[in-house]
């Protein structure tokens, strides 16, 4: 879901920083829940630290393609949710991206912004979305297809909405700008396929190492009902 360089420039990606900016509040408002909810100050950071590897792999190491007016990931958002809870989940989404574009991208670090923007906006969605379709005495390893399925249609729909409103932004509504946009867009809902099974796969893991899975390492929710 990289924005490309040069889809948005000049004093247009002024805008971006102002997203970014929201994004970090909504990251800070789940990190705070985690502290004061899931395990504190210690649970945050390891999982945190955990996710950022994570992403920083989910971008580096797995396929990626250039499809349109970005590029096709296998980021697995809604994953990373249920592993970590939000907070660390939007933690490692943007320290994850961070690094990718410090050490290896540094050409993606214009659009940073809006490529922080694309990553956590659809996170938070996740986790409004979570809390009204996963009863509270749900555990998350007890989840259905149907519930994942729903998260993870949630996040790559956000994250496709929000590359089509960069390019939008950007380039305008030209046929080959929005030809660019339908085949990213097109693209990108396959992973939707793919991701609540990766979801599934990864929660029954998590039954089988649940002595670690139990620990602050991971998020409260994956084994014990919401308080």
């Amino acid at each position: 879901m990289h924005i490309e360089e040069g889809v948005v420039d000049g004093a247009k990606i002024v805008l971006s920083y102002a997203t970014a900016l929201g994004g970090a509040g909504i990251a800070c408002k789940m990190a705070l829940d985690t502290i004061r909810n899931d395990g504190g100050i210690f649970a945050l950071l390891s999982r945190s630290l955990i996710a950022t590897a994570l992403v920083f792999c989910f971008f580096e190491i797995l396929p990626h393609y250039p499809v349109g007016v970005s590029e096709v990931h296998f980021i697995l958002g809604s994953t990373l949710y249920l592993l970590f809870g939000g907070g660390a989940a939007a933690i490692g989404l943007a320290a994850g991206l961070l690094v990718q574009g410090l050490f290896f991208a540094p050409f993606d670090l214009p659009q940073y912004g809006m490529n922080v923007t694309t990553l956590i906006v659809p996170l938070w969605a996740v986790s409004v979305l979570a809390k009204k379709i996963i009863a509270p005495h749900t555990r998350y390893t007890d989840l259905k297809y149907t519930q994942a399925l729903a998260l993870s249609t949630a996040y790559q729909a956000g994250i496709v909405g929000w590359v089509a409103f960069w390019a939008f932004y950007g380039q305008g509504f030209g046929a080959e700008n929005v030809a660019a946009i339908t085949s990213f867009g097109a693209t990108y809902m396959l992973v939707i396929i793919m991701e609540p099974l990766v979801d599934l796969a990864v929660l029954t893991g998590t039954k089988a190492v649940r002595g670690l899975s139990q620990t602050p390492l991971f998020y409260g929710r994956l084994h014990k009902a919401a308080l």
